[in-house]
Formats: structure tokens, C-alpha cells, sequence
């Protein structure tokens, strides 16, 4: 993963978490064990608050990982650690698809979405040649089997209530030579097909990402691969995803931006950037796994500016940037991460 780049979890986790989520979510819909011959009442499904729907409109998972693991603590007599990570919890996380089954996915998403009545925050995350072969490398393995992945997700939603962040990495990797030139073209080509197809759907946002403030600078440099990408169809463009660069430095350089490319609206990944980024360090310690980082500012829509659409968590707090510094593998659940960065939140 590039240096000034969010160092992307990613999916190592999706193929993983996509399938395992999915399934509690199922049960959480279909309110029953996975025996319909058992003799005892099943449990009830695990209950987690939505957030006030005029603040946040996003989905709360109850099956997240962090809301199992402060469930777990909290049984197990650990209120402080329990009470940490429900932060966590407590907040609507996008949910990342994954290659198995993308329309299983995305269906079992947006429908226990829309039994809340909130909106289902997805990332759609599988580019051919994805993160130039560093922590997050995979993707489709071509374009045409981007495509058919592309329709099932897509279809997966239909026509309930969905925003997508659509392709993290893809356009800045182009930008700063991450991705060889040979693949240029085509990446256009599916990002601009990816949002004709999910703004095709009734109720779905679409918001290409744009790397962050310290990434592809000056913030001139991303508007032509946005418009190449079909920005003029989307809601508007993504910053800061599983990055930790300040909402402020987000502000001026989406604004900047926005100015660009006809005035579209942004969205920032708020996750982890409520210390800032760390400073004085070299790149790969500044955006893997770096100590000391914190949770920002709540998912909301009320931002106080006309331009920025909503204060996401994109990236899943808890996961790891890849194995770095102690960490696991790339998307994987870091307990003591999590914790930390609960801890040193405000």
C-alpha cells in the first residue's frame, strides 16, 4: 500500500467477514436459530440502538465484531473494556463486500437496512490489479469478471436505501503510478460503468473515492481522473478512507476539489482521525497501524457544511491496516487496537 495512503484493511477481510457477517444478519432477519426443529425458543437476536435518524440515517450492524466482543465482555465482569468498545459499536460501520456472493451480501445488508429503517453504507472493493499488489492486493481477476460481480452486487441492492463508496484506491493509485499504465484505461472504463449501473438503481448514492489531503496533492491533480471516471453521474467523491488526516484538512481539500468538478458533495471517513495524523514518522508508520490515533467524529449528516453529505466510518475501527507494527493481517479484528483507539477518543 502506497505510503500516504490509508494502508487499506481491506478485504483481506471481505471474502471472510462478508460471508460471516452476512450470516448473522440473515438470522438477525429471520429471528430463528439455524434449526427450525429445535425444541427450545432460540435466543433473541442480539438488539443494538440505531442512532437518531435525523443525525444519522446509517444502519447500526448488531452483529459487528465489536458489538459481539463488548457483549462478551461485558459478560464476562470486563465493564470498562465492554463500555470502550461499544463506542465502536454503537456507531453505524460500512459494511465491505466481499468476492463470494456479492448480491448475498449486499441483499442481507440493505434488507436489514430498510427492517430499521435506515440506509445501508457499503464499499465496493474488488478493481482488478486492487492496491498494486501491496497488503491489500486481490480484486477481480479481470474486467469482465468485475462486471458480473459488479451486476450481482448491484442487484443485491435493488431498490432499497443504499450509499456506496465505490472503489477505494482505484482512481489515486492511478494518479501517483501505483498502478501501471496498462490498466489505466480500463479502470476508467469499469469505474465509469460501476456508476452508471448502481445510480441506475432508486434509492442508491454513489461516491467515487479521492484519496485524502496528504495523498495526491495538489487537489488539481484528481480531477481529471474523476471526471474520467464518471464523477458528473455520481453524488459526489470520498475522502480520508482509513486514513487519519483531520476533518478540517478534508474540508479544504474536498472543497478545493468540488470546485473541480462542477460542484459535487463529499463524504469523509471520520473512523480514526480524531488525533490527527501522526506526525514526524515516514510513510508506512504514519498510515499502518500508527499508536496513538483515536476515534472521530460521529456518522452524521448535520456537518455544517452545504458540501460535505455526511461524516462516514468507512473504515471499520478495530481492523488492522495490515501486519505491521504487531498488527495482523489486513482487515482482520485487532482487539487491542480497538481499544485504543476508543480510549484516546474524546
Amino acid at each position: 500500500m502506497d505510503g500516504s495512503n490509508s494502508g487499506r484493511v481491506r478485504r483481506a477481510r471481505a471474502a471472510r467477514a462478508g460471508a460471516g457477517a452476512l450470516a448473522g444478519t440473515l438470522l438477525l432477519l429471520a429471528g430463528c436459530s439455524s434449526s427450525s426443529s429445535s425444541a427450545t425458543p432460540p435466543e433473541p437476536a442480539r438488539q443494538q440502538p440505531q442512532q437518531p435518524k435525523t443525525r444519522a440515517p446509517f444502519w447500526v450492524n448488531p452483529e459487528s465484531t465489536a458489538a459481539k466482543r463488548a457483549a462478551e465482555l461485558g459478560k464476562g465482569g470486563d465493564k470498562q473494556q465492554a463500555a470502550l468498545l461499544t463506542k465502536i459499536a454503537a456507531q453505524p460501520v460500512a459494511e465491505w463486500i466481499g468476492v463470494d456472493d456479492p448480491q448475498g451480501q449486499t441483499r442481507g445488508y440493505t434488507e436489514a437496512a430498510a427492517k430499521a429503517d435506515r440506509v445501508a453504507v457499503l464499499v465496493l472493493y474488488n478493481i482488478p490489479h486492487r492496491d498494486c499488489g501491496q497488503y491489500s492486493q486481490g480484486g477481480a481477476a479481470d474486467g469482465d469478471a468485475y462486471r458480473q460481480w459488479l451486476d450481482q452486487a448491484a442487484q443485491g441492492i435493488g431498490n432499497r436505501s443504499a450509499t456506496v463508496i465505490l472503489e477505494p484506491d482505484a482512481l489515486p493509485h492511478i494518479e501517483d503510478g501505483c498502478t501501471p499504465q496498462q490498466f489505466h484505461e480500463e479502470r476508467f472504463a469499469l469505474l465509469k460503468e460501476a456508476v452508471a449501473k448502481l445510480k441506475a438503481l432508486p434509492r442508491t448514492k454513489v461516491y467515487l473515492d479521492a484519496g485524502n489531503p496528504s495523498w495526491v496533492t495538489p487537489a488539481d491533480r484528481m480531477a481529471e481522473p474523476l471526471r474520467r471516471a464518471g464523477i458528473e453521474k455520481a453524488d459526489g467523491f470520498a475522502l480520508n478512507v482509513s486514513n487519519f488526516q483531520t476533518t478540517q484538512a478534508n474540508k479544504d481539500y474536498g472543497r478545493r476539489l468540488s470546485a473541480l468538478v462542477g460542484g459535487k458533495h463529499f463524504v469523509i471517513d471520520t473512523s480514526r482521525n480524531g488525533n490527527g495524523p501522526l506526525s514526524g514518522a515516514d510513510h508506512e508508520k504514519a498510515w499502518c497501524n500508527p499508536s496513538g490515533r483515536a476515534l472521530g467524529e460521529p456518522p452524521t449528516t448535520q456537518t455544517g457544511d452545504p458540501l460535505v453529505d455526511a461524516y462516514l466510518w468507512i473504515k471499520r475501527p478495530g481492523e488492522s491496516d495490515g501486519a505491521c507494527k504487531g498488527g495482523p493481517d489486513a482487515g482482520q479484528w485487532w482487539e487491542t487496537y480497538a481499544l485504543d483507539l476508543a480510549r484516546n477518543s474524546r
